[in-house]
């Protein structure tokens, strides 16, 4: 609490006059109280000391003690390691009853699938609880901001482990089970095309869409039409940042279990390609994705091209390939423009063989404009274009 001196400005006939009116308490966050208490939790969490964790709750609050014995066995059942809190700054005012919230630098990393340690911003709770500070719990971001909300901070999770796949589920048990059966399929799918592929491989998977936006730290609504995506667990993007796969569930849900996988696939040949980190025309990243994961499930181009179809049908052929930008995740027609970047990677390897389309890839992930390597291998790109809006206008009909 804050003792500050008021003054009481009183008018009287023959002017003013300034009357001190003694000391008044005032609510105020306090950073090194704070800073003490994030101390005792990551240290709580090192140890996976679960009467640490729940003592730092403010007495008589069921529902932050159950959030960090939460916390608690997520350290134990993911081996965090290198969880580090760093107080940065208050986020917001503070309430009438003391409590406030505060932005937290946050670094962590699962032990034995990470090779490096995730950062990011996060929104920490804090209530006054007697005379000492209590943490109330982690907050989802403002709207706006970079911070995120990690998965393991938010409840406590469903975890299955399968043949080097970690699997973090916020909801049932057999839910996580599912996915890491999914997982284990999708590696020996991409391994059937890059066999020099080793990696253990995580997903994640928060309760809805709009979690999965809060875990990403990204605006509301900006996943609600992506079945996953594969991105950096954190904020950092560097050469060591960890890279997961994360799956929104709104949509998966939706879909059959070939279709699930498929999803599933696509995103672990991004992981196995290091697609995140790697700059090149989206066609080409998307499809070449695309291309592994449908390269031995038998559905007929009527399943697998059907909304490029309707989008050609009511629009016309596509001029030319499509941009960059039409694969933003607010895009207008969003699946037709990954149907045609597959269907244009399966010309290539019609044309050059899967190991021209693979010698493709990999000029255009060296840095290789990739109309410069389409034409060195001798399929320029104008070609490309005459054989690709061929397939698609048959298809139209």
């Amino acid at each position: 609490m804050l003792v500050v001196g008021a003054l009481a400005v009183v008018v009287l006939r023959d002017g003013r006059q300034d009357v001190p009116t003694g000391p008044v308490d005032a609510p105020r966050a306090s950073p090194a109280a704070a800073a003490r208490l994030l101390e005792g939790f990551t240290s709580a969490v090192a140890s996976r000391d679960l009467d640490g964790l729940t003592a730092l709750a403010p007495r008589g609050d069921e529902a932050a003690r159950t959030l960090l014995s939460g916390v608690a066995d997520n350290a134990r059942a993911l081996d965090l390691r290198g969880v580090t809190a760093r107080y940065v700054d208050q986020a917001g005012p503070v309430a009438r009853d003391g409590s406030w919230t505060g932005v937290v630098e946050l670094t962590w990393r699962l032990g034995d699938v990470d090779a490096g340690t995730s950062r990011a911003d996060v929104v920490a709770s804090f209530a006054p609880d007697g005379d000492r500070l209590a943490l109330t719990g982690f907050d989802a971001p403002p709207a706006g901001s970079s911070a995120r909300l990690p998965l393991w901070l938010r409840d406590r999770l469903s975890v299955a482990r399968l043949r080097g796949a970690v699997v973090l589920v916020d909801g049932p048990r057999r839910l996580a089970r599912t996915v890491a059966r999914r997982a284990v399929h999708g590696v020996d799918v991409v391994r059937r095309v890059l066999p020099r592929w080793s990696s253990s491989v995580v997903v994640e998977v928060p309760a809805s869409a709009a979690e999965l936006d809060e875990t990403l730290g990204a605006q509301p609504g900006t996943y609600a039409g992506i079945a996953a995506v594969t991105t950096a667990a954190g904020s950092s993007t560097g050469a060591s940042a960890p890279v997961h796969v994360f799956v929104n569930p709104d949509v998966t849900s939706r879909l059959r279990g070939a279709g699930a996988q498929v999803v599933l696939s696509h995103e672990l040949v991004h992981v196995a390609t290091d697609a995140t980190r790697t700059p090149m025309a989206t066609w080409l990243l998307e499809g070449f994705a695309d291309y592994v994961a449908l390269r031995d499930v038998a559905l007929p181009d009527r399943t697998t091209l059907g909304r490029a179809v309707r989008a050609a049908r009511r629009d016309g052929v596509p001029r030319g390939l499509p941009a960059d930008a039409a694969f933003g995740t607010r895009s207008a027609d969003l699946q037709a423009r990954y149907e045609e970047a597959w269907l244009a990677c399966r010309v290539v390897a019609g044309e050059l063989g899967e190991q021209g389309l693979l010698r493709l890839y990999d000029a255009a992930a060296g840095g290789e404009p990739v109309d410069a390597a389409l034409a060195r291998a001798g399929l320029p790109v104008e070609r490309l274009v005459r054989l690709w809006r061929s397939e698609l206008a048959a298809l139209v009909g």
